[in-house]
């Protein structure tokens, strides 16, 4: 029995020994490599640099009060359309009270000179009636009572001014009613009514009542690379890809490269901008993000091959074409190409293999169930 025993055991021990041995040596054989299988291609390619940036009216206007006062009334609101001259809102006058006595004493004392001119003019007037006046002296008593008379009316506009921004004698040329100076969309009104406003000077950039821009006339505004600086230019076409509108491309030149860079984390960018061509259907807001492709360089309906396919040693580049074509272990001959524009994903091939060819690609990854 014991021995019996043993038998089985040392039976099962030799299975296990070569069953050991005959997985290694299995694990030990080569196994064979298996690639993709590409086939040249005619195609564009265009080599492209990416800048990012926002969508701005070109024209953009800050609206600011000519006179200081409080913010009576609003007439617009953001968003709304405007059109040039058209009135924003109103400005009500917060009058000094110096100011007010001021301008009251000076119509007093103008209306002491009309009384005595007045009281003067109407003798010389009697007086040259009865020939006794000369003419010249007639019409320079004539004169000055109407230069009284003048004076008199511009202390009263003067008062009236200095309480209401307004005079009656040019009511439509008050700076009290601000006025949009352009036509377009109003982007801001930032003030609200009853909030305090201090007029434009050479001292003060003044209150911003409202912010318009010509909606029609947009422009893309990004920084590019200086790596890629020197291969743009004025007048080089530019594709739009804006983030809150992903379905659609518009496209643009550029129109502006900054002679001077600015370091951004450590590296150098130059601002650009281009002329967007936005359709009338499309409604884009101001300060939208968007990305701009410059196509730095293209070849149309060139013989292209997958970038990853081709194979570098020193100055040469070389694609492997398939020979065996019998299903049997693929094989593959080493076949020197010339090399043109790449787009980093496929690159163009000047020389070298011809639309019926079959290259060898990435090296297939056996999937795991």
């Amino acid at each position: 029995m014991k021995k019996a025993i043993r038998i089985i055991f040392l039976s099962l021990l030799g299975i296990v020994v070569i069953g050991t041995f005959v997985f290694l040596w299995q694990k030990s054989q080569p196994k064979e490599v298996v690639y993709d299988i590409l086939t040249p291609s005619v195609q564009t390619i265009a080599k492209k640099t990416v800048a990012t940036g926002k969508i701005n009216p070109r024209n953009e206007v800050q609206i600011k009060p000519q006179i200081s006062g409080i913010i009576s009334n609003i007439y617009k609101e953001a968003g709304q359309k405007v059109k040039n001259g058209e009135v924003i809102a109103l400005v009500k006058i917060i009058p000094e009270m110096s100011q007010i006595n001021s301008a009251e004493n000076r119509i007093n004392v103008a209306k002491i000179d009309v009384e005595r001119i007045e009281t003067q003019y109407k003798r010389d007037e009697k007086l040259y009636n009865e020939k006794v006046l000369s003419r010249e002296d007639f019409e320079k008593s004539r004169a000055d009572y109407l230069k009284a008379k003048e004076e008199l009316q511009t202390a009263i506009d003067n008062l009236e001014i200095v309480k209401n921004g307004i005079a009656k004698r040019s009511d439509s040329y008050t700076n009290t009613q601000i006025r949009s100076t352009i036509t377009g969309v109003i982007l801001d009104i930032p003030v609200k009514v009853g909030n305090s406003v201090i007029q434009s000077n050479n001292f003060n950039d003044g209150t911003t009542i409202a912010t318009i821009a010509d909606m029609n006339d947009m422009i893309f505004e990004g920084k590019v690379d200086e790596t890629e600086v020197g291969r743009v230019h004025e007048g080089m076409p530019i594709v739009l890809t804006v983030g809150a509108l992903q379905d659609q491309r518009f496209d643009a030149t550029l129109e502006y490269i900054s002679p001077k860079g600015a370091e951004e984390n450590g590296a150098v960018m130059f601002e650009m901008k281009a002329a967007a061509r936005i359709p009338d259907s499309v409604v884009i807001r101001a300060g939208y993000s968007a990305n701009a492709e410059i196509i730095l360089a293209q070849r149309n309906n060139v013989m292209t091959v997958p970038e990853s396919s081709v194979s570098f040693e020193k100055d040469s580049s070389f694609v492997y074409v398939l020979k065996t074509t019998d299903g049997k272990k693929q094989e593959f001959e080493k076949c020197p190409v010339t090399l043109g524009l790449s787009d980093g994903i496929n690159i163009e091939v000047l020389s070298g293999v011809t639309d019926s060819m079959q290259i060898r690609g990435l090296q297939k990854i056996d999937k795991k169930p």
